[in-house]
């Protein structure tokens, strides 16, 4: 026996209402656990960010250097699992979770610190110097080049780790 048309598209429209109901309590709980995880991230923050500067202060090391350790704290998660992808041959899981770890931590961290910035009335300064200038530059375009093409060769990644330490030794010998 066939459901007639006019019931068909009542319970199809139930089934969505109540789909649309879960999906905003799912929402709303979802938020809710992000917020509760975050916080307590963000209440340490500000003790490791002091314990980092006052390590980097007695061992008469470069200031520079607790920006490069609060970064790798940040990326490591990522990054382990982006080096888990590439050793099991996935390599655009791995360029994808790179990714978006950078994405997700320059594209939320500078407009939040530009946003709070605002709201302080403080002026917010990036800091970085002509060399560092160059150096960004510089990475800007390989990073174009390596992603332009159809294939990545693996002189370009070693490219890319120059750079990098290039500006390691650059925070050392400034």
């Amino acid at each position: 026996m066939e459901i007639p048309f006019s019931q068909r598209n009542q319970s199809q429209n139930t089934a969505e209402e109540h789909h649309a109901s879960i999906s905003k309590k799912e929402i709303l709980l979802r938020t809710l656990l992000l917020l509760a995880m975050i916080l307590p991230i963000v209440l340490l923050s500000h003790n490791l960010a002091t314990l980092v500067d006052y390590g980097i202060k007695e061992l008469n090391l470069p200031p520079l250097l607790g920006g490069v350790l609060i970064a790798i704290i940040v990326f490591t998660p990522e990054s382990m699992t982006a080096v888990k992808a590439a050793m099991n041959n996935e390599f655009q899981r791995a360029i994808n979770l790179c990714h978006g770890a950078f994405v997700s931590t320059v594209g939320l961290t500078v407009p939040a610190v530009l946003i709070i910035g605002l709201i302080a009335n403080k002026t917010v300064l990036f800091g970085l110097t002509a060399t560092e200038t160059i150096l960004f530059v510089i990475t800007l375009i390989l990073s174009m080049l390596s992603f332009s093409g159809r294939k990545t060769v693996p002189f370009v990644g070693i490219m890319h780790l120059v750079l990098f330490a290039v500006f390691v030794i650059l925070i050392f010998i400034p």
